[in-house]
């Protein structure tokens, strides 16, 4: 077999923060497979892009050292010829959506490579059919949810076929059942001689993959904080809360997506919301939020009063959020009197201190999304929080460290709900909501509902077999 990606004591430095990659040497073979493991921000991206050939192409920087793609060094090779050889799924997929539509995101690649039409035509039916994309295929990518357009960006780079795929994070986004099914996919690839590199957290969904290396980068993760056991925030002055939907619609894109739906959500407890990708996870949660518009009725009960809801949200993609020079500057963004205990805690907690000075949006996705979380917090919701797929980007000490810290949160009598396709990380929440396309298809305790196996079968949902034996027994 021949040495088809090779590194060369690598070692990369952003100019701005200091923070990168220190002299990393790695050999693939072709139809060869490497998990790039390690704690959030230990620069298992910033490797990704080296291997790629887009550092230092794209980015600036202090780069030493040498890739060799095919034989040839990255640093020599146009990038339509990196394009050719190497295609790269990035960790916020929206960053890489260029067409108007999904059919088009797809023959982008393929007519700059300059195939035949009637080749690009099998590739994209192909394409569409494997990632279930058939019915979306004149959507625009930016109406797709989160996990669509993770397909998406799969899709439109497996329909090149490169001699490598390096992808990072690939499966965050992805349900149970897709993740699994991309997986399957990949080991295909690597049958007809395709060389492929995962950057992922989600390391189970990889252990079968055929002659899998591992490289571990970064220091051991923390551990979370013992500041943890003591909230600075106060307990709340109002009776006991909980959420309550009636005949919630709600459409996007001239597309319905909830329809007369109902739920309710109790305060002081953390609730998890599980479904296939795009069933309205994420509308559902912009609708609570007041970000959505919608029919039908939200409304808190606080005792015997009612209330419109005032609710925080943390979004699945945290550069919709973040926009000021420093990390404490945005997580302290336009309050009047800061209470800087509160800061400092928090910062502790989530393991942010030493970014005060930096540009939050230098950070790894799992770091932006603990940065979104803090300035969130700092204000307070008066009713709760809702969380988009927080777990995206953060290692198995950083979900520890964000489950305490909602936990403690949802203590203080606030309702806290977090959308996720981590089922371990749903089974450790007090309530799971399974939805589907038809609304609520279980509700309960959350032991209970990961247990109701005809229910996840009716959704087409895939509960593999690590996350039975430790969450199901």
């Amino acid at each position: 077999m021949s040495r088809l990606l090779q590194a060369r004591e690598v070692s990369f430095t952003y100019p701005q923060n200091g923070h990168g990659l220190a002299s990393v040497s790695l050999e693939i073979e072709a139809g060869g497979a490497l998990l790039i493991a390690g704690p959030s921000g230990c620069g298992k991206s910033t490797l990704a892009r080296c291997l790629a050939g887009l550092i230092p192409h794209l980015y600036h920087g202090r780069f030493a050292g040498e890739v060799l793609l095919n034989g040839e060094s990255t640093l020599n090779l146009p990038l339509w010829r990196l394009a050719e050889l190497a295609g790269m799924v990035f960790q916020n997929p929206a960053a890489q959506m260029l067409a108007s539509t999904v059919e088009d995101e797809i023959l982008f690649g393929l007519e700059n490579a300059g195939l035949p039409r009637d080749e690009m035509a099998r590739r994209l039916e192909a394409a569409l059919e494997r990632f279930n994309l058939t019915e979306m295929r004149q959507r625009s990518p930016h109406t797709l949810s989160g996990g669509e357009q993770q397909k998406l960006a799969l899709a439109a780079i497996t329909a090149r076929r490169p001699a490598a795929l390096v992808l990072d994070e690939p499966l965050s986004m992805l349900d149970t059942t897709a993740a699994l099914e991309f997986v399957a996919h990949t080991r295909e690839l690597q049958g007809e001689g395709t060389a492929v590199v995962y950057c992922e957290h989600r390391q189970e969904y990889l252990d079968d993959l055929p002659g899998l290396q591992r490289l571990s980068l970064g220091e051991k993760p923390p551990t979370p904080r013992s500041e943890a056991t003591a909230p600075p925030w106060p307990l709340p002055g109002e009776a006991p809360l909980s959420l309550h939907v009636r005949g919630l619609n709600v459409a996007r894109g001239g597309r319905a997506v909830l329809h007369d739906l109902d739920l309710s959500l109790p305060g002081g407890k953390v609730t998890a919301v599980v479904g296939r990708n795009g069933v309205g996870k994420t509308t559902l949660f912009r609708a609570l939020a007041g970000l959505q518009p919608f029919t039908g009725n939200i409304e808190v009960h606080t005792g015997a009063a009612i209330a419109r809801p005032e609710l925080g949200i943390v979004f699945q993609n945290p550069d919709l959020q973040l926009f000021n020079p420093t990390v404490r500057e945005e997580i302290l963004y336009r309050l009047p009197n800061p209470d800087l205990h509160l800061y400092a805690w928090l910062a502790a907690v989530l393991e942010l201190e030493r970014y005060a000075n930096t540009p939050p949006l230098l950070l790894s996705e799992g770091e932006k999304r603990r940065v979104a979380l803090a300035t969130m917090l700092m204000r307070l919701p008066r009713h709760g929080l809702l969380l988009d797929e927080p777990a995206l980007g953060q290692d198995e000490a950083h979900k520890a460290i964000l489950l305490r810290l909602l936990r403690l949160y949802a203590c203080a009598g606030h309702i806290v709900a977090y959308s996720t396709h981590d089922l371990e990380l749903a089974a450790q929440a007090d309530e799971l909501v399974l939805l589907g396309p038809q609304g609520i298809a279980a509700h309960g305790p959350a032991g209970e509902v990961m247990r109701m196996e005809s229910a996840w079968h009716s959704l087409g949902l895939v509960i593999p077999e690590w996350v039975r034996a430790r969450c199901c027994a």
